[in-house]
């Protein structure tokens, strides 16, 4: 339940914007009373960070599903992709509201920025991929964390440019670059 309420608090702060959102507006968005809400989030940016730890699990699990004959760097491509490209495609002025909100605003900065919650299911996911169990090998959180720092970086170049480049094109070419491909900085 605390993931789908944040989930739909998350959508709705996409498509309004975040300071155009209350409380109120949020729990309304998941189908529930303010003091239902309250229970599960005390604040907005609680609410914010819960869905993207949730979106952090369906990136790992969308990494699990990838054909296990793919290469890690365009499977984590995808996964990350599985998250990016939904959220970009159906509002890309809110998803650039959010992710400077995510970058710039302290409470959302420290945790988001903080991606070792992150790389933990990412990690996890790309060991299972190579059957692995138990503590994964230092090189599959060294891709995973790199994979990662892409797309952040994809993210800070999106929003330097006040979305006037194509977000996915710039996480295109930060992997480019990781894999060893062409891109425009060598």
């Amino acid at each position: 339940m605390r993931a789908e309420l944040s989930l739909a608090a998350y959508d709705l702060v996409v498509e309004k914007g975040y300071d155009n959102v209350t409380l109120d507006d949020m729990a309304a968005a998941g189908g529930v009373s303010r003091s239902t809400f309250l229970r599960y989030f005390r604040t907005k940016d609680q609410a914010i960070l819960v869905a993207l730890k949730a979106y952090v699990q369906r990136m790992a699990d969308a990494l699990r599903a990838r054909p296990g004959a793919e290469d890690d760097w365009p499977a984590l491509r995808s996964a990350i992709e599985s998250f990016v490209v939904p959220i970009y495609a159906r509002n890309p002025a809110g998803a650039e509201a959010l992710s400077r909100l995510a970058l710039f605003t302290r409470t959302l900065s420290g945790a988001h920025l903080e991606r070792a919650d992150w790389r933990a299911p990412l990690t996890s996911a790309l060991a299972e991929r190579h059957g692995l169990s138990g503590p994964a090998p230092i090189g599959l959180e060294v891709k995973v964390a790199a994979a990662l720092d892409c797309m952040a970086l994809a993210v800070a170049h999106w929003i330097a440019a006040d979305g006037e480049t194509d977000l996915v094109d710039l996480l295109r070419e930060g992997f480019a670059a990781l894999s060893g491909g062409s891109s425009a900085g060598g």
